[in-house]
C-alpha cells in the first residue's frame, strides 16, 4: 500500500528534522486554536535562548524582535539580525534560533489554513508570504512603530475578553503578515494596478498549484495529475509559470524537491539513499545526477561543506 505523502512527511522518522506544532511539543498544542501568541523568552528561556532547527506542518510564524539579538537560520540561510527586526516563518521551512539572554519581543503562530481563510482574496499577497524573510528594520519609522503597535494591541487582545475579539485578532493578524509580505516585495506589487486584468485568477491557479505541490512532491507525479485538480490543462499551467514565476510547471517541482533534499542532507543523518527513496527516486543514483545538475555537487559533497548550526 503507498503511503501517504503528507502523512510520511509529519512522521517523526528517526534522524529527521523534528516537526512540531509548537516548539518542543509534538502534536497539536491545546492552546492553539488557529492562533497562538507568546514572548520570545516564554520558550527559549527554557531552552538556553536556543530553539534547535525545526519545523511546523500546518503553521506560520511571525517573529517581532523589539530588543536583543539573534541568529536566525532558516533552510540554507543563516543570518545575525539585532533588534529592532521581523522574521516570517512559512509552513515547512526548517528553522532555528539563537537569541541573546533577555531579547525581548513577539511569536505569532498560526495555522497556515486561517491565514488563508483571511487573505484569500489576495492570492498574489499569499502566494508572496510562501517565502520567508528576514528584515531588520529601521528603529525610527513609521512601519516600525506601527508594527509593534499592532503587535502590543494584537496580544493585549489575546489576552483579554473585551467585544468583538474574533475580529480584533482577525485584523491585526492580517494586517501584520500584509506588512511582512511587503518587505522584499518587488516595487508596485501591493498596488492594484501592478498586474494585468484577469491575473488575480491565474495568481489563485498559481497558489493552489504549489498547495498540489507541496502535498505530494514526495511522489512526484506528472505536471497533468497535478494541473487536473486546477481545471486547466498542463499547457496553461505551463504558461502560467512562465508568466509570473519565469520557470515550467516542472520546475517548481523540481525546486520544491530539491529544498527537501537540501533540508534533509542539512538538518538530518538520514542516509544519501533513503533521502533519495523519500523523495521519489527509484535509484539513489538518479538523486545524485539530479541533486549535482541542480546545484554542482553531489549530495554528499554538498552536505560536507555545509557549516553547523
Amino acid at each position: 500500500m503507498a503511503t501517504d505523502p503528507v502523512s510520511r512527511r509529519s512522521s517523526r522518522r528517526q534522524g529527521s528534522t523534528p516537526v512540531y506544532a509548537l516548539y518542543g511539543e509534538d502534536g497539536r498544542s491545546q492552546a492553539l486554536d488557529g492562533l497562538h501568541l507568546e514572548s520570545i523568552a516564554d520558550r527559549s528561556r527554557l531552552h538556553n535562548w536556543e530553539i534547535q532547527p525545526h519545523r511546523h506542518g500546518a503553521l506560520v510564524q511571525l517573529l517581532l524582535i523589539e530588543r536583543g539579538r539573534v541568529t536566525v537560520r532558516m533552510d540554507d540561510e543563516e543570518r545575525v539580525l539585532r533588534a529592532p527586526a521581523l522574521v516570517w516563518v512559512p509552513a515547512l521551512a526548517v528553522h532555528g534560533f539563537r537569541f541573546a539572554p533577555e531579547t525581548e519581543g513577539l511569536v505569532v503562530t498560526l495555522d497556515q489554513g486561517r491565514l488563508r481563510d483571511l487573505l484569500d482574496h489576495l492570492p498574489e499577497l499569499l502566494e508572496s508570504l510562501s517565502e520567508p524573510r528576514l528584515v531588520a528594520l529601521d528603529r525610527g519609522a513609521t512601519v516600525t512603530r506601527a508594527l509593534f503597535a499592532v503587535g502590543h494591541g494584537l496580544r493585549e487582545d489575546y489576552a483579554g475578553a473585551g467585544a468583538w475579539r474574533a475580529p480584533a485578532l482577525d485584523h491585526a493578524v492580517a494586517l501584520l503578515a500584509t506588512q511582512a509580505a511587503r518587505f522584499g516585495a518587488p516595487d508596485g506589487a501591493s498596488q492594484g494596478n501592478a498586474h494585468a486584468p484577469g491575473d488575480g485568477r491565474a495568481l489563485q491557479h498559481l497558489t493552489r498549484y504549489r498547495e498540489q505541490v507541496e502535498r505530494h512532491f514526495r511522489r512526484q507525479p506528472a505536471v497533468a495529475a497535478l494541473a487536473e485538480p486546477l481545471g486547466i490543462t498542463p499547457t496553461q499551467l505551463n504558461r502560467l509559470c512562465r508568466r509570473h514565476l519565469q520557470c515550467s510547471a516542472l520546475a517548481v517541482l523540481h525546486q520544491r524537491v530539491l529544498l527537501e533534499a537540501k533540508r534533509e542532507l542539512g538538518y538530518t543523518n538520514l542516509m544519501v539513499r533513503q533521502i533519495a527513496d523519500g523523495l521519489g527516486f527509484a535509484d539513489p543514483a538518479y538523486f545524485t545526477r539530479f541533486f549535482l545538475r541542480h546545484t554542482g555537487k553531489s549530495p554528499s559533497a554538498w552536505r560536507e561543506a555545509r557549516p553547523g548550526y
